[in-house]
């Protein structure tokens, strides 16, 4: 194979991507600077406004402002009308920005991308030594944003599209099931479905204390007596006999899927059903080139990957594991119908049964 010569055009727009990145990277800090501190939210309400003006709405410093939302405005996430030095945000960044709980609302994801930087040490060790990073030995931005980031989709999918693409679980939930969410995290799928289906029991598990710590205040919050949970390992369930087990974006993350998959097909009712939620991918690399599947894989290089290597077995499905990797894992645990039920573009979500 001869010598790739340097192309000067390809090596400008490269850098001309880069720099666009690095101003992307620090602009996520700035959008996570204005969630926590309220600016978005007060500049949708307000409308245009100059920067001295948004400082006395929110007792936050002028210059500081001036400067985060020049930042913001270069990027393009805030508007600037030159004529009268005001700023504001159209609907659609109000969208993207403000609306915390709709599912247009990214600030969940940006906040877990922060919290990858409070660590960034930890994150360049683990890296370099090989070794596992447990999920509780991450910055608690990210316990938050993960929850923050996922619950939107649960919130517009779960009820409307995923469950009723099931085979026969709607009617079984109506009736009054008992029901299994394994790696809950903060409890927002759990408490969502037991708020839908009030005749049915609802189990939330998972093996950061915190977090189910998290879940309780939130179904205590909501209202929903229906909802438990426990704090147990996917292969140490201590109930039996449920119609149904989900697993929402967590599979890819255990050491061993294969014997979680194998302890739900144990604890599922005969007739039960096992389904897994996992992030959308290609069964190959070069069919996942594309912005998702970079952040997909990015995010699962310092987290997804480490947390399953500091588990047993450490089998580093990866969050882009792909249907095919997914099915492998599901025959063997023993399951033999196996279907990808529905989809959205953020997720797959797979229907298994013994």
């Amino acid at each position: 194979m001869g010598e790739r010569l340097f192309d000067q055009a390809k090596f400008e727009a490269l850098q001309g991507k880069a720099v666009g990145d690095v101003a992307g990277a620090i602009w996520m800090l700035l959008a996570y600077i204005g969630d926590q501190t309220g600016v978005y939210r007060a500049l949708e309400e307000a409308g245009p406004s100059t920067h001295e003006e948004l400082a006395a709405n929110t007792g936050l410093d002028a210059r500081y402002l001036l400067e985060w939302l020049s930042a913001n405005a270069a990027a393009g996430y805030v508007d600037y009308d030159g004529a009268d030095g005001r700023f504001s945000l159209s609907p659609e960044q109000a969208a993207l920005l403000a609306h915390e709980g709709e599912p247009t609302c990214m600030q969940g994801f940006f906040q877990a991308v922060v919290s990858q930087y409070a660590t960034h040490d930890q994150a360049v060790e683990t890296f370099r030594s090989g070794s596992g990073r447990a999920w509780g030995e991450h910055h608690n931005c990210l316990f938050c944003g993960t929850d923050r980031f996922f619950r939107p989709g649960y919130q517009m999918n779960l009820l409307s599209a995923w469950l009723p693409a099931l085979d026969g679980v709607e009617a079984k939930l109506r009736a009054g099931a008992k029901v299994a969410d394994i790696g809950c995290g903060h409890g927002s799928s759990t408490v969502l479905m037991a708020g839908a289906y009030p005749q049915s029991s609802f189990h939330g598990y998972d093996f950061h204390a915190p977090s189910i710590a998290a879940a309780r205040k939130h179904a205590a919050d909501a209202g929903a007596g229906n909802a438990h949970f426990e704090e147990a390992a996917a292969k140490a369930l201590p109930e039996r006999g449920f119609d149904l087990v989900c697993i929402f974006d967590a599979l890819h993350d255990m050491g061993d899927p294969v014997g979680a998959a194998r302890h739900v097909r144990e604890v599922l009712d005969p007739d039960g059903t096992f389904m897994i939620v996992e992030p959308m991918a290609a069964d190959e690399l070069a069919d996942n080139l594309n912005p998702l599947a970079a952040g997909f894989y990015g995010l699962s290089t310092i987290i997804c990957v480490p947390t399953s290597r500091a588990q047993e077995v450490g089998r580093c499905l990866g969050a882009q594991a792909g249907e095919r990797r997914l099915t492998e894992v599901l025959r063997e645990a023993g399951f033999t119908r196996i279907r990808r039920a529905t989809e959205t573009p953020m997720n797959m979500v797979i229907e298994a049964r013994p």
